[in-house]
């Protein structure tokens, strides 16, 4: 059995706050699955629920658009506003598919998301502009390197170096591979939580934090057919909250890194309140 020294993860459980978050989001998650119309129309709302979450998450990036204006559109490429979106969208639609690797090799999935978020574009503007040695097309994929420069419309924390960054996100990864038996809620906010710390690519860093987040949810089993979109709660409860909150993360304090876990949690049990709604709007016919 693990423990604690060698489970750090599970640790994090102990935290102010942190058990009583990750029981409610338990809770909150077991109602929604246990509705009535779960049973027979769980894939429309599974893709309600990664379209909601794609808006929330641009939403955060800087691209507040309505839910029938991202329902409407068809083409993401007239500006910088459009291209979020469509990253957002994007990752949406390729986190179930990277669930099956994320446990063997998440530096493989990240670097994965950063490509689908960056699409043919390359980088908001989707020119060859140098970048540090390289264009900008060359930093896709990839972490970033000395000298080049990150776009991340909500988050100016200070950018720790690219030698603290491949450190911190090995370390990361360890955890994962390695598994433990920290509650899915706990290892969905640290990852979250360091991704948008380190910003290890040159772009959609925020975009590829939330779909990451999103991915430990779903892969755990706690949320197994993707209905609970966190990324709508964090957008809900608004970006000074979200930064209030990530600034806790940063200080490193019990109190601030448990209030973080708690502010994800409750991101997620908005999620659920979203994709319940959508659930009675069906069950009445109205959607």
């Amino acid at each position: 059995m693990s423990t604690h020294a060698s489970d750090p993860l599970a640790a994090l459980g102990s935290l102010p706050g942190v058990a009583d978050a990750v029981d409610s989001v338990r809770k909150a998650v077991d109602r929604v699955y246990g509705h009535r119309v779960m049973r027979r129309r769980s894939n429309e709302i599974s893709s309600e629920a990664a379209l909601r979450g794609a808006r929330g998450s641009a939403a955060l990036s800087g691209a507040d658009w309505a839910l029938e204006e991202v329902r409407r559109r068809t083409d993401f490429s007239a500006d910088a506003e459009a291209r979020t979106v469509g990253a957002a969208l994007r990752l949406g639609a390729e986190a179930g598919q990277l669930l099956s690797i994320w446990r063997q090799s998440p530096m493989r999935v990240l670097a994965r998301l950063h490509l689908v978020a960056s699409g043919d574009a390359g980088i908001p503007g989707g020119s060859a502009a140098t970048a540090g040695s390289g264009t900008v097309g060359d930093s896709v994929g990839r972490p970033r390197l000395d000298g080049e420069t990150v776009d991340e419309p909500l988050v100016h924390a200070p950018l720790p170096s690219p030698s603290e960054v491949a450190g911190r996100l090995d370390g990361l990864a360890e955890l994962i591979v390695a598994g433990g038996e920290a509650p899915a809620l706990v290892t969905a906010a640290i990852v979250h939580g360091e991704l948008l710390a380190l910003r290890p690519f040159t772009s959609y860093n925020g975009l590829v934090a939330r779909a990451a987040e999103r991915i430990v949810l779903i892969g755990s089993g706690l949320d197994p057919k993707a209905i609970c979109p966190a990324e709508v709660g964090h957008a809900e409860q608004g970006s000074t909250a979200y930064l209030a909150a990530f600034e806790g993360y940063l200080s490193g304090t019990p109190e601030g890194v448990g209030g973080w876990i708690a502010h994800c949690g409750r991101s997620v049990e908005l999620g659920v309140r979203e994709s319940t709604a959508v659930c009675e709007a069906l069950q009445r016919g109205a959607a």
